[in-house]
C-alpha cells in the first residue's frame, strides 16, 4: 500500500475557502488519474474531482464553478481548492489514486489516503 498524505482541512464559515493538499508516491502518481473524494459518517462516499495524467478534469455538479483541482507533477502533489463553501460540503476528504480510467466512481482507485475533516459552519 502506497501511503497518500492529506493536508489542509479545517473550519471555515458559510462562504469561506480552504485549500487541501495531497503528496502522493512517485510510482502511483503516474495512474491515470488521481482525484478527491468526500464522505459522511454513515454514508456512500462521493466523487468530487479528478484529474487526469494530461490534465482534464472532471468535476461533481454539486461543486462545479467552486471547487478546482490541480496538480504539480514535480511535487507529486494534488490539490484542491474550495471556494464559496457551503455547509453541505462539511465532509471528510480523502485523495486516492491508481486509477486505469478516469472517473469519479470510488471502486476505480487503488489507494487512498486516511482523509482530513473539512468543516463548514452556517
Amino acid at each position: 500500500q502506497v501511503p497518500l498524505v492529506e493536508s489542509g482541512g479545517g473550519s471555515v464559515q458559510s462562504g469561506g475557502s480552504l485549500s487541501l493538499s495531497c503528496t502522493v508516491s512517485t510510482y502511483t502518481y503516474r495512474s491515470r488519474s488521481t482525484a478527491w473524494f468526500r464522505q459522511l459518517s454513515g454514508k456512500e462516499r462521493e466523487g468530487v474531482a479528478a484529474i487526469r495524467w494530461d490534465g482534464d478534469t472532471i468535476y461533481a455538479d454539486s461543486v462545479k464553478g467552486r471547487f478546482t483541482i490541480s496538480q504539480d507533477n514535480a511535487k507529486n502533489t494534488l490539490y484542491l481548492q474550495m471556494n464559496s463553501l457551503k455547509p453541505e460540503d462539511t465532509a471528510m476528504y480523502f485523495c486516492a489514486t491508481g486509477s486505469s480510467v478516469h472517473s469519479l466512481s470510488p471502486s476505480a482507485y487503488k489507494s487512498w489516503g486516511q482523509g482530513t475533516q473539512v468543516t463548514v459552519s452556517s
